[in-house]
This record gives structure tokens, C-alpha cells and sequence, in this order.
């Protein structure tokens, strides 16, 4: 089954962090990257721009809304995802203890909907 790490974290932790800083966190994500990699696991991921560059549409009711920023305005922000594929929830926490953004902030795991669907 399909599982989505929603990774949320407070821009504000990341305020102060130098160009080494960065490369290191890199570094971090790619072996955790490698590591979901070798258990056969991996499905994506992505690292999204800061909530402020956000754009937000919805055609409730037929009619056109588009509002600049995030659906929510909180002090911690969607900053990326994982997609992996394993066979249950207890497996997905597993690796979410093991994703470096669980130590930064916090990691929202939801399993897939597709499958639901008959």
C-alpha cells in the first residue's frame, strides 16, 4: 500500500542555517533517499518552494477562487513529500522515524486513496 509523508516544518527553525548547513541537510535527505531506495520501497519525492510562494484555487460551487498563498496559514508549512509503498501503517511509521524531517518538525503519514476506489 501506497503512503504520502506529508513533511511539515517552522520556516523559522531554518532562518539561521549557512550554505554548509544546507549541503549537510542535503546530504542527510539523500541517504534516507538511498536508504528507501535499497529497501525497494521508494516510490517519490519532492521539496517544495516556501509556503509563501503558494497559490490556492477552488471551484467550489462553480466559481473561480484564487488566493495567493497556502489553504492554511499556520506557523509550520508543507515543505515536501514522500511517497513510499509498503505493507502497512506500522511499516510506513517505521521509515517516517527513520525521515530526517521527523527530527525537524512533523511528518503527516496518510495511505493512499486510489486503491479504495472500485
Amino acid at each position: 500500500m501506497r503512503y504520502t509523508f506529508l513533511l511539515y516544518s517552522d520556516p523559522a527553525d531554518f532562518a539561521h542555517m549557512t550554505q554548509d548547513d544546507w549541503i549537510e541537510m542535503k546530504s542527510v535527505y539523500g541517504q534516507y533517499i538511498g536508504a528507501l531506495q535499497e529497501a525497494g520501497v521508494f516510490v517519490d519525492t519532492d521539496w517544495l518552494h516556501p509556503a509563501d510562494t503558494a497559490t490556492t484555487l477552488s471551484m467550489k460551487g462553480g466559481e473561480k477562487t484564487v488566493q495567493d498563498g497556502p489553504v492554511a496559514e499556520t506557523r509550520e508549512s508543507l515543505g515536501g513529500y514522500f511517497v513510499i509503498d509498503v505493507p502497512d501503517l506500522d511499516a510506513a511509521l517505521a521509515w517516517a522515524e527513520k525521515c530526517p524531517a521527523a527530527h525537524a518538525g512533523k511528518i503527516e503519514i496518510r495511505a493512499t486513496a486510489m486503491d479504495s476506489l472500485g
